[in-house]
């Protein structure tokens, strides 16, 4: 490949794999999954994965358990952090989409994300994502899917970006009585 602007299209990282998909004007951007900056064009019969994703480290667990915190609404809710920011997104509808289209409830201007790549259902008690037909796939704790159910504490990953999936039954977790207290009322 040539030039800075390679014109629209779907690539993949010539070191790990990772798929990106491009518009007329983007440059090539560096991989977020391995840094390398060497791109090649990508079929779209390619259904080669990149390397599994990561685990929630010790820092994701840190602002996680923050934003635990301060939820007292009960209802499902995502959260994820682009650099120093923390975004807490309430399931407030039946379903929800994620992707670059102006039309997603959580939109990402990233070219790692799908203009519609997943969409999370919620019916019931039951919530669920659904990979929306994209490029680099949705994993759940590491494992790509094609659907999945969701958990308290599942971790998606979406492009470059990890979002947790977190319940709050409505109690704060300041106002949540001690494990010791629990025992000394039995």
């Amino acid at each position: 490949m040539t030039g800075a602007v390679p014109g629209p299209g779907s690539f993949r990282c010539c070191e790990c794999g990772f798929a990106v998909a491009l518009t007329a004007l983007d440059e090539v951007p560096e991989c977020p999954s391995c840094t390398s900056a060497r791109f090649a064009r990508a079929s779209l019969f390619d259904t080669s994965v990149a390397g599994p994703a990561r685990a929630c480290d010790d820092e994701d667990r840190e602002w996680l358990e923050a934003v635990r915190e301060d939820l007292d609404s009960p209802g499902y809710y995502l959260a994820y952090r682009d650099s120093d920011r923390v975004s807490v997104m309430p399931l407030a509808y039946e379903w929800t989409r994620i992707g670059r289209s102006l039309t997603a409830q959580i939109r990402f201007d990233d070219p790692t994300i799908a203009r519609r790549h997943a969409i999370v259902a919620h019916q019931g008690d039951v919530v669920r994502v659904l990979d929306d037909r994209s490029l680099n796939g949705v994993f759940v704790n590491g494992e790509r899917v094609e659907w999945s159910r969701l958990e308290d504490g599942d971790e998606l990953i979406i492009g470059r970006f990890r979002l947790y999936f977190l319940q709050c039954r409505g109690i704060a977790a300041a106002e949540r009585p001690s494990q010791e207290l629990v025992l000394e009322r039995l």
